[in-house]
């Protein structure tokens, strides 16, 4: 199903029809600030595993990130963030950033890397946003199948291209060809991993 969202302000009637498929375990596409996503609940186990077959990987080897609402739903899914890390994830949040963070508790084991680490994202996108505040979970986001980026920008065509694989993909508009930024925050400096869309002060 095509479900088309006002991209400023979201229909709540648009909103709840996404969030009530994602509580009954559907995976949806849909739009962040940079490139669309493949999501899903990240309590749903059946649907992570619906998406690792999608993808053709194995959850617990695949490089899922957390999108979240903000950075006090962040904090619920990493292990205390040290003040200095708190100023850097309030400077670049919400914008298109993973960061790595180490995974609390609260992270389904299906999902920890052997690492016990989590990506975490608040990209700066409305209808996302909306959708994880009123889910009350993060959505587990992937990036759709194959390298065909230029594809994954027109709502319309990812409908056609993958319609009888996930339950609803979202039209937000077209999507950004650029993935996040991703820094790994695990050590005693902020890395680089993947120069994306966001900016960084070392990327030289």
């Amino acid at each position: 199903m095509l479900l088309h969202v006002h991209p400023v302000d979201p229909q709540p009637r648009q909103i709840k029809t996404i969030v009530e498929a994602l509580q009954s375990g559907g995976v949806i596409i849909y739009p962040t600030d940079t490139i669309y996503g493949l999501g899903c609940d990240i309590s749903q186990h059946k649907a992570i595993e619906k998406i690792a077959r999608i993808k053709n990987i194995d959850p617990a080897k695949a490089n899922f990130s957390f999108v979240c609402y903000d950075l006090s739903h962040l904090s619920n899914y990493t292990k205390s963030i040290s003040t200095s890390l708190y100023r850097l994830l309030k400077t670049y949040l919400p914008g298109p950033y993973t960061f790595i963070l180490p995974a609390s508790k609260e992270v389904p084991k299906l999902l920890k890397s052997k690492k016990n680490t989590v990506g975490i994202r608040v990209p700066d996108n409305e209808i996302a946003r909306t959708i994880v505040k009123e889910l009350g979970h993060p959505i587990l986001s992937t990036t759709l199948p194959g390298e065909m980026v230029e594809e994954y920008t027109d709502p319309e065509l990812m409908d056609a291209n993958f319609s009888k694989l996930v339950d609803i993909v979202v039209d937000g508009g077209i999507g950004g060809m650029n993935h996040s930024t991703v820094i790994d925050c695990t050590g005693a400096e902020p890395v680089l991993v993947r120069k994306g869309s966001g900016e960084w002060p070392d990327e030289e």
